[in-house]
C-alpha cells in the first residue's frame, strides 16, 4: 500500500511536513470547538456567562482522557502493528479500542450526570456562574459518545497515514460548529444552551465521518464487526500506552480545579473568565505543537515498529526543531499583540480585559521551551515506553505546578498563580532534557525491546 510504502521509505523531512499541514489544519479547527464557544458567548451573552462555560473546562478534560486512554493508545499499536506487517493484529486493535470507546463512553456520561451538582461546584462554579455551567453541561453530556468515538478514531485514522482524511473530518466537525454557534446563540437567543446544541451536533456528524471511513474502502484497517469485541491482551496494550495521555489529562483537571479555586480567592469570578481566555489562547500554540506530534507519531512509530533506528532519530530531530520554532514565534506575537487577541473574546468589561491581558503575557514567559517538552515527552509515547512517557507528561502538572499553586498566591497574590506556570515548564523542561538524552543514546537498542 502507497501509505505503508512511504512511511517505510520517503524522505523524512518532506513526510514530515506532509502530514504536519493536514494535521495542523484538523487540530487547529479542533481547537476552535471550545474558543468559538467562549468568542460568541462572551459577546453575545457577557462576562459572567464566559466564566460559567470556563467551569466547564476540566469537565471536558475528563471526558477527552478517556478518549485519549483509547485513542492513542489505540492508534500507536495500530502504527507499530503495521510497521510489523502484522495487518491481523492492527485491526483487532482498531475492534477492541472502538467497543472501548462505546462502553467507556456511557459510563462516563452517567456517572457525570449523576454527580453534575458536585462536580460544579468543586471545579470552581459560584452562585451567580452556575447556572450557565448547569445548562452547558447538562446538553454536552448527551453527546460523550459522539465525543470520544469520533476524536478517538479520528486518531487511528492519523496513525494509519491518512493525515488528509483526519484533517478533513475536523474541518467538517468544526466548521458546523462554527455556523451552528451564532445561529443558535443569536439569532434563536439560546444563549450557552445553543453553543451547546451546536457543540454536540457537530461531535455527532464528527463520529458518523470516521465511522464511515473505517467501514469505507479509503482506510489501510478495516472496521470490521468480527473484531469488535474486548480482547484483553490488546486492552492492556492500548491502556498502557494510552495511560500518558490520560493521566496527563486528568491531571490538567484537577489542576484547572484547584486554578479556579485560586482565581476566585485571589480574583473572583471575572479572573476564572481570563483563566477561561488565556487557555484559549495558550491552546492555540499547544495544538500547533501537537501537530507536530501528530506528523511524526506515525512515521516514529511505524520505524520503530520496523527497527528502523536512523529513521526513527530523524523524526524526532526535525519535530523538535519544528516545535521549538514554533513556540518561539507565537511567544513573540502574544507578547506584542496581548491587548488585541483579549479583545476578540471580550469587549466590554474593562477589568476582564485588564487582568486576561496581565495573565496572558505572565503565563507564556516559558512558552520558547514549552515546544521541546510536549515533542519530547510525547517520543516515549510513540515508542511504546509507557511508563517513562507517564512520568514526563505528568511531571509538569502534578509534581511542577499543582505545589506552585499553593505557595505562589501567598506571596503574589493573582500574580503567584500567572507565574507558576512559566516556572512550572521550566522545571518540566530540565526533566524532559535529561529523559530524552538518556533515551537517545540508548535508541539502537530500544528498538529491541518489548514494550513496557
Amino acid at each position: 500500500m502507497r501509505n505503508i510504502d512511504e512511511l517505510r521509505n520517503a524522505n523524512i523531512g518532506r513526510l514530515i511536513l506532509k502530514y504536519f499541514i493536514p494535521a495542523f489544519v484538523g487540530v487547529f479547527v479542533n481547537a476552535l470547538y471550545n474558543i468559538v464557544d467562549r468568542i460568541f458567548i462572551g459577546q453575545g451573552v457577557g462576562a459572567e456567562a464566559l466564566s460559567g462555560i470556563s467551569v466547564i473546562f476540566p469537565v471536558m478534560l475528563i471526558m477527552m482522557a478517556f478518549g485519549m486512554l483509547i485513542g492513542i493508545g489505540a492508534s500507536v499499536y495500530v502504527s507499530i502493528n503495521l510497521g510489523r506487517d502484522d495487518m491481523k493484529r492492527a485491526e483487532q486493535t482498531l475492534g477492541t479500542g472502538f467497543a472501548m470507546m462505546v462502553l467507556v463512553s456511557i459510563v462516563i456520561m452517567v456517572v457525570t450526570y449523576i454527580l453534575k451538582d458536585p462536580i460544579l461546584r468543586s471545579f470552581g462554579s459560584t452562585d451567580e456562574t452556575f447556572q450557565y455551567a448547569s445548562d452547558y453541561l447538562n446538553i454536552i453530556l448527551a453527546g460523550t459518545p459522539f465525543m470520544v468515538i469520533g476524536f478517538s478514531l479520528n486518531n487511528v485514522i492519523r496513525s494509519e497515514g491518512n493525515a488528509r482524511i483526519a484533517m478533513v473530518s475536523m474541518i467538517l466537525s468544526a466548521g458546523t460548529n462554527l455556523i451552528l454557534d451564532p445561529i443558535f446563540i443569536f439569532w434563536l437567543g439560546m444563549g450557552v444552551k445553543g453553543a451547546a446544541y451546536a457543540t454536540i451536533i457537530s461531535m455527532f456528524v464528527l463520529m458518523v465521518w470516521v465511522l464511515a471511513h473505517f467501514r469505507g474502502k479509503r482506510s489501510v484497517v478495516k472496521l470490521r464487526k468480527s473484531n469488535v469485541n474486548i480482547n484483553r491482551g490488546i486492552l492492556m496494550e492500548i491502556t498502557a500506552i494510552g495511560m500518558a495521555p490520560f493521566s496527563m489529562q486528568i491531571a490538567n483537571s484537577v489542576v484547572q480545579g484547584l486554578l479556579n479555586k485560586k482565581l476566585i480567592d485571589f480574583g473572583g469570578d471575572l479572573a476564572v473568565g481570563a483563566m477561561g481566555i488565556v487557555n484559549s489562547v495558550i491552546s492555540l500554540v499547544v495544538m500547533a505543537i501537537v501537530a507536530v506530534n501528530m506528523a511524526s507519531q506515525p512515521i516514529i512509530g511505524f520505524n520503530y515498529g520496523a527497527k528502523s533506528v536512523s529513521r526513527v532519530k530523524a523524526a524526532l530531530r526535525i519535530s523538535l526543531i519544528a516545535a521549538t520554532l514554533i513556540a518561539i514565534g507565537s511567544f513573540a506575537v502574544i507578547e506584542v499583540f496581548p491587548g488585541a487577541i483579549v479583545r476578540l473574546f471580550n469587549s466590554d468589561s474593562q477589568e476582564l480585559y485588564n487582568i486576561s491581558v496581565n495573565g496572558l503575557r505572565l503565563v507564556i514567559l516559558a512558552l520558547p521551551l514549552v515546544g521541546f517538552q510536549i515533542v519530547a515527552s510525547h517520543f516515549f509515547q510513540a515508542v511504546g515506553k509507557a511508563r517513562i512517557a507517564m512520568f514526563a507528561t505528568l511531571f509538569r502538572q502534578v509534581i511542577g505546578l499543582i505545589p506552585l499553586l499553593f505557595i505562589l498566591p501567598g506571596f503574589w497574590g493573582i500574580n503567584g498563580i500567572w507565574i507558576a506556570y512559566p516556572i512550572a515548564d521550566t522545571l518540566a523542561a530540565l526533566v524532559v532534557l535529561f529523559l530524552l538524552v538518556r533515551e537517545w543514546r540508548r535508541l539502537p537498542q530500544m528498538a529491541q525491546e518489548t514494550i513496557v
